[in-house]
């Protein structure tokens, strides 16, 4: 009996948690985007630092506005300066800039459009409140709290508020070493003349590539590998000596010529190799010494929802992620009639956009045969068909899975 997604997926990530972290490094902040902390990284400051002003204005004391609307202008305070021996009489006001550091004993900041200037000095056209425009210390981040957490991917915000700590460094774990690799005498390097009328690119390992690189993988490519049972025995060792984890495309079905079957058999250990799923059924899981192994489909399109279902969730397991991914599921009803067999959950490629009612509505790209690359063209979404569900009928609500940005 075949494994149902859900359960090859559970058995993938549980092996992803057995293993051994990866080690880690201190990487300079300017070359840590999209790497994974191996620990939760503290504010060695407050943010902001002082208490500054939210604007242009002037910065009173609310005794002094209770007493009169209008009020001289004692000096300005630019930011940057130094206050500490700030000479600042009752009954006066401030000028003072965005930015610049508040005294302790102002109130309140009133933005410049909220007064009138005359020779006489300022007078404050609105209710004055304590607290107004002025940015307290520590109120964005405090001093030994964290800002980011263990296990958390560090995007291009997340830097920018490390940075504004004076944060330069950032201990992270090592990027995950992925060997890849293609099987099949019908292959043809992108580029080159195809070598006869039954060969085919080798489009696959190209897109397993920028795959791997959107996640942050060390890449080992080990290019095209005939359909030679020696020669792809050897690759399968030199990939599991290279990396942690190693990925075919090809030669994990029933054929006569699928040997990368066997060679793993010989070499390893197959955990399975057939899911209820579609399009993907020839998906084998295993291990070759202490390498993981993915064997993918060798139909482009089987490739790449199979990579991005399965084995990205185990990529970033691997690579040290804690932080649950962001439910991108949900029902909608869809606007074309769906075929449908039962048997496998089925990933079909959709449109979900918003139909003339203002409503959400999902349609299907087209053809979803596991060759036909259009199918992703116009897509944004997996429409998820249930295994035990057959065909569909405009109207009906199904789950749709937004693409995340391995996709977009």
């Amino acid at each position: 009996m075949l494994l149902t997604f859900q359960q090859a997926k559970q058995q993938m990530l549980q092996r992803a948690s057995a293993i051994k972290s990866l080690n880690c490094e201190k990487v300079s902040l300017f070359d840590a985007l999209g790497r994974i902390t191996t620990e939760p990284v503290m504010s060695p400051i407050n943010v902001p630092s002082f208490n500054n002003s939210a604007m242009d204005g002037y910065a009173v004391r609310l005794s002094d506005v209770n007493q009169s609307k209008l009020l001289p202008i004692a000096g300005i305070i630019l930011a940057g300066d130094d206050i500490s021996n700030l000479n600042w009489p009752q009954g006066t006001c401030l000028r003072i800039m965005t930015g610049a550091p508040v005294p302790n004993d102002a109130d309140a900041v009133v933005m410049q459009e909220q007064t009138e200037k005359s020779e006489l000095g300022i007078t404050f056209l609105n209710e004055v409140k304590v607290g107004d425009n002025i940015r307290r210390m520590g109120e964005d981040i405090k001093k030994d709290t964290a800002v980011v957490s263990k296990g958390e991917k560090l995007t291009i915000p997340i830097l920018s508020t490390l940075a504004t700590l004076g944060i330069s460094e950032v201990l992270v774990f090592k990027k995950l070493k992925v060997a890849i690799l293609s099987t099949g005498n019908e292959l043809t390097p992108i580029g080159e003349p195809l070598a006869g009328n039954s060969a085919i690119y080798d489009s696959n390992r190209f897109t397993l590539k920028l795959l791997l690189t959107e996640l942050n993988c060390d890449i080992v490519d080990l290019g095209i590998i005939s359909d030679d049972p020696a020669q792809i025995k050897q690759a399968l060792i030199a990939a599991s000596n290279q990396a942690d984890l190693v990925i075919t495309s090809g030669g994990v079905s029933v054929g006569d010529a699928d040997y990368t079957k066997v060679a793993l058999e010989a070499l390893g250990k197959i955990s399975f190799w057939k899911i209820a799923m579609k399009p993907g059924k020839p998906f084998a899981f295993g291990n070759i010494g202490e390498a993981l192994f993915c064997g993918l489909p060798g139909n482009p399109v089987s490739t790449l929802v199979t990579f991005y279902q399965l084995v990205q969730p185990l990529i970033l397991a691997l690579s040290g992620v804690e932080a649950p991914a962001i439910d991108l599921t949900f029902k909608v009803s869809t606007a074309t009639n769906l075929k449908k067999s039962l048997g496998r959950v089925d990933f079909q490629r959709g449109m979900l956009q918003i139909n003339a009612q203002n409503e959400l509505e999902v349609s299907t790209t087209g053809q979803q045969g596991s060759h036909m690359t259009q199918s992703f063209k116009q897509a944004n979404c997996f429409i998820v068909l249930e295994q035990d569900r057959g065909n569909v009928s405009k109207g009906e609500q199904v789950t749709v899975e937004l693409f995340n940005r391995l996709l977009k």
